[in-house]
Order: C-alpha cells, then structure tokens, then sequence
C-alpha cells in the first residue's frame, strides 16, 4: 500500500515521503480500515521536527497522520463494537498513528461511527479537535452553568469548542474578529469579543475556565480573567508537571517538564488559579459522545483546503505556513 512516512526527525524540513510498504497487520482488538480522508494539524509537523519525542518517543520510519476516516474492511477476532463496510474515524492512539496511508489497523477502543450527514472530508476535520475540547473540559472538571473564556474562538479550534461547551452548558465567552461576530454566536457563544476594538482582558473578569488556543504573551492575560481557583488549559503554551503525571510519563520526564513549565505554574500562583496543558490521546467513547452531539446540532466543520493524497507535502506546508479559515484534509479517494 501507499503510505507517507517520517524517514527522520529535521527542524527545517517537515516533508515526508511516500513509500510502498506493506498492509498493517490486524491484531485481535483491532479494526482494519479502508482510509477515505484524513485530518492534517499542526501536530503532524511537530512530530516530523522532532518537536512532541518527549511526549511519544517515535520509532522511525513512521507513517504520518493523526486523524482518520473511513470504511472497516476487516476486523480481529476479539472486536465486538464494530462490523465490516462500518464507517468510522478516530484520533489515532499516540503509539499508532498512520493516518496518511491506503490502510491503518486501529483498536477499537479508539473508534466511533461518522455522523451520517457528515461527508468524509467533513468527518477528518471533527477527532482531533473534538477530542481535545472534551478532555480539555474533563481536566477543568468543567461543570454546567459556569462560564468558560475560549480565546480567538474564530478558528477551527473554536468551532468545535463553542458548540462542544454548549452542549455541556457552559456559558461561552471568546474573541476574535469581527466579521466572523454572527457565525461564532449561531455557534452558541452568549458573549463575542472583537479583538480590533476591545482588549478581553479589560471586559472580561471573574470566569470559571478558560481554554487558551494562543499561547505565547496571552496565556498570562488570560489567567487574569479568572476568578481564584478557576482553571486554565492551554493548547499552545508549555507542558509541565501535571501534565506528564496525567500522561503517565516515566518519572524522570515528569522532573523535567516540571522544571520546563515551572514558569507557568508560578505564574498561575500568582493570580491564585491552575494552569495545565492538553495533548490529546485517543478515546472511541468520547468521540461517540462527540457523534452524538454533532448529530443533535447537525455541526457542520470549516473546510479549507482538500488535497489529493500524492501532494500531501503541499497539504503539511499549507498547515504550517498557510493561513486558513478551517481544516485541511488530504482525500484518498
């Protein structure tokens, strides 16, 4: 079968190289699938740059690829929650990624069905995502009625983050610009912020959580905005140690991302609040959770860009460098 692999890990080169290689085996948990789309993210690059081996130490060569959709061609002998011709996707396991390819063998346990109103283009945009809003919210021990900040909610982060936070009721705060004002509030958001005109940290106090998808000089001034004991999680800052307990990381990676996000733990000190950090890992029941929203709320994900699968170096450097309005996915059919 055809597949793109990281041959080795390069700060400056994220390209990867497609190769024939043989089908997956499928072990007796697992599901065989027929791949008809999948999902490109930044974290695709981070692996080829060797940015996430402290997290998951890949064995390379490796197919690349973290989010996937398609048909069950064949299941092991143990599965018991899906059946040939099933359409599903998922957020790879962390130790099993290799979405970019004609074939992946998945445990079940990573799997749920597509929403039937969704194409497959559509569905490689939702697992990633989806599943890192809701494990994002299980680490705020996010209850409903309280009011959650999600910053630059505009993107693609945010389309999934606004409903997937209405949905578990949650009263929904973010910013952004403002063009982009009526579609975030159909989305489900009570309050929109344009970033041009208002500076969030000076309208806003007193959350319950925040979801930091910035990063950088904003998660500080995010923190600000929360009540003592709120919680924030962020997408974009620094590990720490927290977050390579909830990892079950071997204890000498816990010293040293406890040492590498000390500086936000000191920072979340000072205003009297949490701060963690999310990597998101595969989970089938949460993602059916997931299906089961979207088919409530008929959610309709922002494409950008699709690529044909032999440009999918076009389709990495379009995430890595391009600006965009939704999700690029690479098409194999």
């Amino acid at each position: 079968m055809k597949a793109a692999q990281v041959k080795q890990y390069n700060k400056s080169n994220i390209a990867v190289e497609i190769a024939d290689i043989e089908k997956p085996a499928v072990g007796a948990h697992d599901v065989l699938i027929k791949v008809s789309a999948a999902g490109v993210n930044p974290l695709d690059n981070m692996i080829s740059r060797g940015e996430v081996k402290m997290i998951v130490p890949y064995k390379l060569p490796t197919v690349a690829g973290n989010e996937v959709v398609g048909v069950v061609e064949e299941i092991g002998d143990r599965v018991s929650k899906f059946k040939v011709n099933d359409r599903v996707f998922a957020r790879l396991p962390l130790n099993r990624i290799g979405a970019f390819a004609e074939y992946v063998a998945v445990d079940e346990d990573a799997l749920a069905i597509v929403p039937e109103y969704l194409s497959d283009v559509e569905a490689a945009a939702v697992p990633l995502t989806a599943l890192t809003i809701m494990q994002a919210l299980d680490v705020m021990e996010a209850e409903s009625g309280k009011t959650i900040f999600i910053s630059g909610g505009t993107g693609s982060v945010g389309a999934m983050a606004i409903p997937i936070s209405k949905a578990k009721g949650l009263i929904v705060i973010t910013n952004g610009s403002a063009e982009n004002r009526d579609r975030v509030l159909e989305l489900g958001a009570t309050r929109f912020i344009d970033y041009k005109t208002e500076d969030y940290s000076e309208v806003v106090s007193g959350v319950d959580y925040v979801l930091d998808t910035l990063g950088g000089k904003e998660t500080e001034k995010q923190m600000s905005i929360l009540k003592k004991g709120g919680k924030l999680v962020s997408l974009r800052a620094m590990p720490n140690g927290s977050f390579a307990k909830r990892m079950n990381l071997p204890v000498w990676k816990q010293f040293v991302f406890g040492i590498a996000g000390r500086k936000f733990d000191k920072m979340a000190d000072k205003y009297g609040v949490s701060y963690n950090f999310i990597f998101v890992k595969s989970d089938g029941k949460q993602l059916t959770e997931v299906s089961n929203i979207f088919e409530e709320l008929k959610i309709k994900p922002s494409i950008d860009t699709v690529f044909d699968f032999d440009d999918v170096n076009d389709a990495l450097d379009k995430v890595a460098n391009g600006r965009s309005k939704g999700k690029t996915v690479i098409s194999m059919m």
